[in-house]
């Protein structure tokens, strides 16, 4: 068994370096992807619906030569139907890595405190690390290096801005925030994308003006006002986050041909416009694609075969 195995739970647990790493070994896999986890097993133990992170996790194992078993919401019950170490403890002893998608990030972490075998966060209330890693690899296939390139996000401060700006300034982005007041991000994530950014050379800039943070920005990126398990909250967002849609308007003023993302799955009409997704610009529908490969490396990555990879 894997004594002292690696894990991805948030965005942080990965250096700069790794980070860089980790967006080649993507790319490398997408051009030539290679039966590296030939006879490994990935279990996705899932608490909360999905249709990307699931079937990229199944195809990504699949390209690499390994299998996936998918446990759903209702045959799991962490920490209710059994202990959240028991499950750990016992699924290390079937398979080769394991892919959670729960609530609470302490839950994963938990989790991953009593398992032998490596754990990736496939999406937690708080993070979002495979999606930060597919949206990079998504603009590093567009546009070759990161550093110093801009990117804002529109919206609420939620999971996927978190493991965003933790992973843009671990690249020494340019990475803007607009939120509305109270609806901004952690301040432990703050606090470490600061740092990040200034051992890098990248930058942090936390406003509330959605105009502020796009204007030049060469990449536009949004994500839903109301996340799962928010749902009692939704009158009260929608009214918090009107005039942060990303529509036309903040397209015009943000660097010409700047990129239109969102992780999906989308509101149409409330965080971002019909025309911005079906924009010329959109690259939504590759970040989706790119979660296969961003996901496959990590996998890779932690069961240290991405050596192994031409």
């Amino acid at each position: 068994m894997h004594q002292n195995a690696r894990h991805l739970l948030s965005s942080a647990d990965i250096t700069p370096a790794e980070t860089v790493h980790l967006l080649d070994l993507a790319l490398r896999l997408k051009r030539n992807p290679q039966p590296v986890l030939a006879n490994r097993q990935l279990a996705l133990l899932f608490e909360k619906p999905s249709l990307r992170t699931r079937v990229s996790f199944q195809v990504a194992m699949r390209h690499l030569g390994g299998e996936t078993i998918y446990l759903a919401p209702q045959e799991v019950g962490l920490g209710e139907r059994e202990a959240i170490k028991d499950v750990s403890r016992v699924l290390a002893r079937y398979v080769d890595v394991v892919a959670v998608r729960t609530f609470g990030q302490e839950i994963v972490q938990e989790y991953a405190e009593h398992s032998s075998i490596p754990v990736v966060n496939a999406l937690t209330n708080e993070e979002h690390p495979c999606q930060a890693l597919a949206d990079l690899v998504t603009l590093q296939e567009k546009v070759g290096s990161l550093k110093g390139f801009s990117i804002a996000f529109i919206g609420d401060g939620n999971n996927v801005a978190a493991s965003l700006v933790l992973t843009a300034t671990a690249l020494g982005m340019d990475m803007r925030m607009a939120a509305p007041k109270g609806y901004g991000l952690p301040e432990a994530v703050i606090s470490e994308a600061s740092q990040r950014a200034a051992a890098t050379g990248g930058k942090l800039t936390l406003v509330h003006d959605p105009r502020e943070a796009s204007e030049g920005s060469q990449a536009l990126y949004t994500d839903v006002w109301t996340s799962m398990g928010q749902e009692r909250e939704a009158e009260r967002r929608r009214i918090a986050f009107a005039g942060y849609q990303l529509n036309q308007g903040l397209i015009d003023i943000a660097a010409k041909g700047a990129f239109v993302m969102h992780d999906l799955p989308a509101h149409r009409g409330d965080e971002i416009t019909d025309e911005a997704i079906e924009s010329p610009q959109s690259i939504v529908f590759d970040q989706a694609e790119n979660r296969v490969w961003a996901q496959a490396a990590v996998v890779a990555f932690l069961l240290g075969r991405d050596g192994d990879v031409a």
